[in-house]
């Protein structure tokens, strides 16, 4: 081996070089506890993303932050269902659910990069034209500038336009990945007619519906039955009675702040204006009124005539000196503006359909003329219009004033509640509020969604004080008309019920428990006994059920007391009689009594739509099982390494009540 290495070879000692250097990376991998094992991740850290196994020796993942993992659980909980923002366990499925699409979409966008797929700056301008904002950022294909550009992104998403465009950035990418998986999905005209001719079949049916409230009705435990329900489901009832606080406060109103009402300079006044112009150019505009005398799309020459020579007759009648208003509530087919005589308020240039905003811009004020648009025949009268102009310190200057005082009182408020907080740490609340003339209180014990009476919104300071300890510093919130400083006076945690108090409610949970299978045994009996008889009606009547008949419906439908059409009745050929099915309330068993199958025409006629439909539906089942795979293979090497947050909450029990979603 020394002879070997001892040879005047190139090869050799490049060899050697990557041997000793493979070895030395394997020692590194090895050696270094955790490495290959997951890994550790900083606090702030939900997950982190590595491209190849050798990134974490380089530290070169996508991180996943904690910060941005709550940031979506917070909007999508306000968003869908803010009754459980407080409640850990909805807190922590969403949690859950929420950080494994974040790491998911990461390991998208690693891929992404890693098969070459770039996005540039040229790529978001383009999609931003094009794209459904173009027209607000981009009207007339002309830049609205970066104050109004960076003013329209934070009203709408609350973020600053470098992260607006960071996340387009991360869409488009996204979009060219799943656009380059998804490429090759084709489908048949055979597929296309199969899927068609199975989601448009049409059928009607008998159905005897088994009521549920009834059944429920019957359902009369015993005490003792109830007593052991309520003990069997201990865990369930553990914290049924929820957590209750008792808050102390006191609070000050804009005529309780020291120094009165702030008042703004003009000094003060002029530098908001020059810092503002922008927000005071007028665009050209114009304001109009009309009444309209609709054309339904696609009416024939008969009606549209019928409408055009009604709109002429009613610009007759005004020629003739008939009121505008008048005819417009008499007459007009818009409703949005018949009420108020066919008012339309002022208007920007490109706000209309072109004939429309073609008039009101060209049109001699005064004059009433007669416009075709899409929506049919408008009688129009331009009564005012403004070109583009910059308004005056003048105009506006009281505007100003009024926004500068709001800014100084809010300003004011805060720094007066700030003290007041400081102070109360020292000295305690009631005393701090005696030195100021302010009432103190105490409160009884209220629930996370309760209200304080003497305040006129206590909402921020419900959330606050339910997210303190007991014996926390004092805190300062809003209250709608100044603020409350307070604290969190005892804490009753979350416990289960007396059974005596809670009886009412423990026997209506029992029967929500038994009801289900009591329907389904139900259920089951009539279907046996609707077979066995082959009589649907006859069975019904033995058993006490009430049997309907369906329209002609489709898989889409909704029935009276089923709700959606149960997918089974489509396999059903006519006269057979179901098992037994259930809904939100009820159980039942159906007959089919007609089935109607599309029409070879009827299925050519809508091939080329339903064709879109079922490539879209095949592209997202190509795209999943491509996401599942990738997903399975990057946890499988071991290149998404989870902090701690994300096994928390991998790790909380499903809740007993799942949210809606």
């Amino acid at each position: 081996m020394i002879r070997f290495l001892q040879q005047d070879s190139r090869f050799t000692k490049a060899l050697f070089v990557v041997i000793i250097g493979f070895a030395s990376v394997s020692m590194v991998v090895y050696l270094i506890p955790g490495l290959m094992g997951g890994g550790t991740v900083s606090d702030d850290a939900y997950a982190i993303v590595y491209p190849h196994w050798y990134s974490q020796l380089l530290s070169s993942g996508s991180k996943v932050t904690n910060q941005k993992v709550q940031q979506m659980v917070s909007a999508q909980l306000q968003r869908q269902n803010p009754e459980y923002a407080n409640n850990p366990f909805i807190v922590k499925f969403y949690t859950q659910r929420v950080g494994q699409q974040m790491v998911q979409q990461q390991v998208e966008l690693v891929e992404a990069r890693r098969m070459g797929f770039t996005v540039t700056d040229a790529d978001i301008q383009a999609f931003l034209h094009r794209g459904q904002f173009g027209q607000f950022i981009f009207p007339k294909d002309k830049y609205i500038g970066d104050d109004q550009y960076a003013a329209l992104i934070d009203q709408y998403f609350h973020i600053s336009t470098t992260e607006f465009e960071a996340q387009l950035r991360d869409q488009i990418l996204s979009e060219r990945l799943r656009s380059m998986v998804t490429a090759s999905v084709t489908v048949s005209d055979d597929e296309i007619r199969d899927e068609y001719r199975k989601h448009n079949v049409k059928i009607k049916f008998d159905y005897a519906v088994i009521n549920g409230e009834e059944l429920r009705k019957g359902i009369n435990p015993t005490d003792a039955e109830l007593q052991a329900f309520f003990t069997k489901n201990a865990a369930r009832y553990a914290t049924a009675v929820p957590e209750t606080r008792s808050i102390s406060y006191f609070a000050f109103n804009l005529d309780q702040l020291p120094g009165g009402l702030p008042k703004a300079t003009d000094q003060e006044v002029q530098q908001y204006y020059n810092q503002h112009k922008a927000e005071y150019q007028v665009p050209e505009q114009a304001r109009a009124r009309h009444i309209l005398i609709k054309v339904s799309a696609g009416a024939d020459a008969k009606a549209d005539a019928a409408a055009k020579a009604k709109a002429e007759g009613i610009l007759k009648q005004l020629q003739g000196g008939a009121k505008f208003e008048d005819l417009a509530k008499k007459n007009s087919d818009d409703p949005g503006s018949k009420d108020s005589g066919g008012e339309l308020g002022f208007a920007k240039r490109g706000m209309m359909v072109k004939e429309f905003d073609n008039a009101i811009f060209t049109q001699k004020i005064g004059d009433i003329a007669i416009v075709k648009t899409q929506f049919g025949y408008h009688i129009v009268q331009v009564e005012e219009r403004q070109t583009a102009h910059a308004q005056s310190l003048n105009e506006v200057q009281m505007t100003i004033q009024m926004t500068l005082i709001r800014q100084k009182v809010a300003q004011a408020e805060e720094n007066y509640a700030k003290t007041l907080a400081t102070e109360a740490q020292k000295n305690g609340l009631e005393k701090t509020a005696k030195a100021h003339g302010l009432e103190f209180a105490t409160t009884d014990q209220l629930p996370a969604k309760g209200v304080i009476p003497a305040l006129p919104n206590s909402a921020q300071i419900m959330t606050k004080a339910f997210a303190a300890k007991q014996g926390d510093a004092p805190e300062y919130a809003e209250t709608g008309e100044g603020y409350a400083v307070f604290q969190v006076a005892k804490i009753t945690p979350a416990h289960a019920p007396d059974f005596n108090i809670y009886k009412d409610r423990i026997l209506e949970e029992y029967r929500s428990d038994k009801l289900p299978s009591l329907l389904t045994q139900k259920a089951s009996e009539l279907s046996n006994k609707a077979k066995a008889e082959k009589d649907l009606a006859k069975a019904a009547k033995e058993l006490g059920a009430t049997v309907k008949t369906s329209d002609l419906v489709g898989e889409s439908a909704q029935v009276p007391d089923m709700g959606p059409v149960n997918a089974e009745l489509f396999n059903l050929n006519v006269g057979d009689i179901s098992g037994p099915m259930g809904s939100a309330r009820n159980a039942i068993v159906a007959k089919l009594v007609d089935k109607q199958i599309p029409s070879a025409e009827e299925i050519n006629k809508n091939l080329d739509q339903t064709r879109e439909q079922v490539v879209e539906q095949k592209r997202g089942e190509v795209y999943n099982v491509f996401i599942n795979t990738l997903m399975d293979t990057y946890k499988k090497e071991k290149r998404i390494v989870y902090g701690k947050q994300a096994a928390e909450a991998d790790t909380t029990p499903a809740p007993g009540k799942a949210p809606k979603s």
